[in-house]
């Protein structure tokens, strides 16, 4: 009877924690209660007992679960944080794309008409407009990235608890399997075993059990969180290389925080939005900040090398972010400062400036961990550092970020339409003496460019087959009509031979002479102070447009924005798909780990009957022995 008492107890256990999260089916396990010898008869038996009461538990099902809810709650959380960034750039209207096309489209407005005040105001307007827009996605990204702050200080708080209570646990498993004779407090362990559950949805777990049961709990790639009955605290706190970032401490036993790699941490909903912020959501906005800061640059460049309509040289039509350099917390020496050398050599990384002994200086690129060569003058992929007077002390590190404020910083400085400079700076003509077929070409300059301080005049010399008339001690390069240069350039005596059709540059100004001139003929150059009819520096910005300015020469402004697109777009599908084939295999093995452990109500109704008619078979035996017994004593 009491055997069948305690299977129906346990039973009945199990009925009613059908629903408790965590919880394992137990079993009474029942054997015979042994025999008992009678001289010259034998054994007679004594009945059953319950030696144990055990649960039905798979360590290697369950350990496998909790791996495979860890690795989808990753790429959950991941997925989920990409497609915020990914439909901002996707969107058709709301996007950057048809902002940018709308401002070229202005530019070419007004190369058409370059004195049209409406033109060059719509022009100004868009530009106001593309900036507002780079600031704005800008400011989404930020708002990502303060979220990703948020809930990795509420994740660091959950794993503060679960570690605890797991800690707590371990210590009541431990004694009372010290009291019990090392009978498992099947319940206590369930608790147990879901508090680690609950935990590798927050951070991958990795489980080491001790002797005697306890738990061993190691988060990421292998920080200790639990040692038995004690529990590793954690802290959030501002990343000492980038304060805007939130990420993870250990707190040692003397209240210090010591920073966690956050490549140590990996697997559940906080390693995916470590992921997220390192993979996807710093490239954005590097991305974007570089698209901003070289269309601000080449736009600027060609802007300044144009004339105005009062015939003054242009000015800079946007603002342009500096690169930001972050010192560590924990540095002991001076500051370093950056500026822009080159915008075309820009990438998308972060990078990390180590100082080691004897001011030896170690760049990283952090997007491949690859050592940096500089190019000459501390220049590192088109950003120069300056030390100063000072060198910063042996063991400090910065971080170089060239291009995180771009799209931040982007903002249209011009407001007035007449000073666009829309004209080239020079005017090119033809003598009306000429007598030849000779005739000079428009021109153009670049940077860096010096206005002639009078009219040039450039004259034919059919003897020597030689233009004359350049600046006294002024080098003069040459390149023929095939394109070539000529070999004997440059030339700096005033005079360069003829190549009829080839240009000829000399402080920043390129022209042409093509035809047959005649002795004597020549061709004025001189300071355009007037730029009303003349729209051939704006065409040269519409050519921005498509110009390969971008990554070393090979992307322009709409190639690099359309790379981030697709990049993004195609991180979001891949997470999507390794998600949905993720959670599929998590349930695949959550049915298999419950087809052990989870309690089947039909199993146990089945079961409640079995024993109820056990107990009272065994009942009746008693009854019968007991009318036996009274029977004899009956007896007279």
């Amino acid at each position: 009877m009491n055997a069948a008492q305690a299977a129906l107890v346990t039973t009945g256990h199990n009925t009613a924690n059908v629903n408790t999260a965590g919880y394992s089916r137990q079993s009474a396990q029942i054997a015979s209660g042994g025999g008992v010898s009678s001289p010259g008869v034998g054994f007679f038996g004594s009945g059953a007992k319950v030696t144990d009461v055990t649960r039905s538990y798979d360590q290697y099902l369950t350990s496998q679960f909790n791996q495979a809810q860890s690795t989808n709650q990753s790429l959950g959380t991941y997925y989920t944080q990409v497609s915020q960034i990914d439909n901002l750039l996707a969107n058709q209207t709301a996007g950057l794309a048809p902002q940018m096309q709308q401002m070229f489209t202005n530019v070419q407005a007004v190369a058409n008409a370059p004195a049209d005040p409406a033109a060059r105001q719509q022009l100004i307007s868009s530009g106001q407009a593309l900036a507002n827009h780079f600031r704005s996605m800008d400011q989404y990204l930020n708002g990502l990235n303060a979220n990703v702050n948020d809930q990795v200080a509420g994740s660091v708080d959950q794993i503060n608890t679960y570690a605890q209570q797991i800690a707590s646990l371990n210590k009541q498993v431990a004694m009372f399997s010290n009291a019990t004779g090392s009978q498992a407090p099947n319940d206590l362990l369930d608790q147990r075993d879901q508090l680690v559950n609950e935990l590798g949805k927050i951070v991958g777990t990795k489980l080491v059990v001790q002797d005697g049961g306890q738990y061993n709990v190691f988060i990421g790639n292998g920080q200790t969180l639990v040692l038995g009955d004690k529990a590793t605290r954690l802290a959030a706190i501002n990343s000492a290389s980038d304060p805007s970032r939130t990420t993870i401490a250990t707190v040692n036993a003397a209240g210090k925080k010591i920073e966690v790699q956050e490549s140590m941490i990996s697997g559940g909903s906080l390693g995916g939005l470590l992921q997220f912020r390192t993979e996807t959501l710093t490239t954005a906005q590097n991305s974007l900040g570089r698209i901003a800061i070289t269309l601000a640059d080449s736009f600027n460049a060609q802007q300044k090398l144009g004339v105005d309509l009062n015939g003054a040289a242009g000015g800079d039509f946007f603002s342009q972010a500096s690169p930001g350099v972050i010192a560590n917390s924990r540095n002991t020496g001076t500051g370093v400062s950056a500026s822009l050398v080159d915008s075309s050599q820009l990438t998308l990384s972060d990078y990390r400036l180590d100082v080691g002994a004897g001011a030896v200086l170690t760049v990283t690129r952090l997007s491949d961990n690859q050592v940096v060569t500089p190019q000459g003058g501390n220049i590192y992929d088109g950003v120069k550092l300056d030390f100063g007077a000072a060198v910063p002390a042996s063991g400090d590190s910065f971080l170089i970020q060239p291009t995180k404020t771009g799209a931040r910083d982007l903002t249209a400085v011009l407001t007035d339409p007449a000073k666009v400079a829309a004209a080239m700076p020079i005017i090119t003509g033809n003598a009306t003496s000429n007598k030849g077929s000779g005739a000079v070409s428009a021109g153009a300059v670049s940077a860096p460019y010096l206005a002639p301080a009078s009219t040039l005049s450039l004259g034919y010399n059919s003897a020597t087959n030689e233009i004359s008339g350049f600046p006294a001690g002024v080098n003069v390069t040459v390149t023929l009509a095939n394109g070539r240069p000529d070999l004997s350039s440059p030339y700096t005596g005033g005079a360069v031979p003829y190549s009829p059709g080839g240009s000829m540059s000399f402080s920043g100004i390129t022209v042409a002479i093509s035809g047959t001139p005649s002795n004597g003929d020549y061709f004025t150059i001189d300071k355009n102070t007037s730029g009303v009819s003349d729209g051939r520096n704006a065409l040269l910005m519409g050519a921005l447009q498509n110009k390969k300015s971008m990554g070393s020469g090979t992307a322009s402004f709409n190639d690099a924005y359309g790379q981030l697109v697709s990049t993004v777009g195609n991180k979001a599908r891949q997470l999507q798909i390794a998600n949905t084939a993720q959670t599929s295999l998590t349930a695949q093995i959550r049915s298999a780990q419950q087809s052990v452990a989870g309690v089947n109500q039909d199993e146990e109704t089945a079961n409640l009957l079995m024993f109820q008619q056990m107990y009272q078979a065994n009942a009746k035996v008693i009854q019968t022995a007991s009318s036996m017994f009274d029977a004899v004593l009956g007896i007279r």
